[in-house]
């Protein structure tokens, strides 16, 4: 009897060990991802995916982290504070000057954002613009490329907007109510919303400056590419089943939308609307938008010369790739 008290005792240490090992194993799955702006309706993926268990069923814990900006991200990536970084495709030009990551996933294009002013800005047209000070998130990420895109397209190079850069959606709301700038770029909802109180109107949706553009892309440290590259790959199978749920599932989407854009649900919905058709169902990098890209880089002045776009980005941790291709 006392044997197999011992041997059920051994027993019980090694369930214990086993049982010690699995939630150290569970606690090195956790993924600290970053978002480049909180609020818009094109970051909300994530939080629908936690909500809905999606990361969670692919062994997944998910931190999320709200940054001011691609700059503030790209820093947050580089300084390995983040391991996973949702962004725009402009940021590739970050990695194109030694940031320590890539791009792994393109998962939406064509831009959602717009181009608001404010009443008594002097500005009706986008021929108005000239001269005028528009606010942006962060030099080199998507809003200051868009802003320089469509001065480009007037005729007046990148510098015929006045483009400042403020931070946070809040700051450049906050600058446009006290008339200390023009207008501003910002997602759809945002723009809904002022439009709706009388606080700005939309002048300009930037779908049609860029149509062939990669309006956002994903982002992964190179230490967690070479370390767990199958923590990758759960956490792009669950986003594309976010996507797919999404799709399916619009008043439960706005439902967790919503308080996260800190919108009413009325004005979620027609993020909605407008911006889910702009969501990838493989993740893939058009080179045709690549293009538009590696040309925008040198028209900004962020690098002398184009760079070989196909050393920026990786495709191996897409649902489907081929392991080690």
């Amino acid at each position: 009897m006392r044997t197999m008290w011992v041997r059920f005792a051994a027993v019980l240490g090694l369930a214990a060990v086993l049982g010690l090992a699995a939630g150290t194993a569970a606690a090195e799955e956790k993924l600290r991802v970053g978002k480049a702006i909180a609020l818009p309706f094109d970051f909300v993926p994530l939080d629908v995916g936690i909500e809905k268990g999606f990361f969670k069923k692919h062994g997944l814990e998910i931190e999320a982290v709200n940054f001011a900006g691609s700059a503030k991200l790209q820093q947050a990536l580089a300084a390995d504070a983040i391991d996973i970084g949702l962004g725009s495709g402009p940021e590739l030009a970050f990695v194109a000057k030694g940031n320590s990551d890539l791009g792994i996933c393109a998962f939406a294009g064509p831009m959602g954002l717009v181009l608001i002013v404010r009443p008594g800005a002097g500005i009706d047209k986008p021929a108005d613009l000239k001269g005028k000070k528009i606010s942006v998130s962060t030099p080199g990420g998507l809003t200051d490329w868009a802003v320089r895109q469509a001065s480009r397209q007037q005729g007046w190079g990148p510098e015929g907007i006045a483009v400042t850069p403020l931070g946070s959606d809040e700051a450049q709301v906050a600058a446009l109510r006290t008339k200390e700038i023009d207008g501003m770029a910002i997602d759809v909802a945002g723009a809904y919303r002022l439009e709706r109180e009388g606080a700005a109107k939309i002048l300009l949706r930037f779908r049609t400056v860029a149509p062939d553009f990669i309006n956002h892309v994903t982002y992964a440290t190179n230490k967690i590419i070479a370390a767990h590259p199958e923590q990758l790959r759960a956490f792009l199978a669950a986003w594309f089943e976010t996507i797919a749920f999404m799709r399916q599932n619009k008043d439960e989407t706005v439902r967790i939308a919503a308080p996260v854009m800190h919108q009413p649900p009325e004005l979620a919905a027609r993020a909605y609307d407008e911006i889910m058709p702009s969501f990838s169902d493989t993740g893939k990098f058009d080179p045709k938008a690549l293009a538009v890209l590696a040309r925008s880089f040198v028209d900004m002045g962020q690098l002398p010369a184009e760079p070989d776009m196909s050393k920026l980005f990786t495709e191996k941790f897409l649902p489907g790739a081929r392991e080690g291709s």
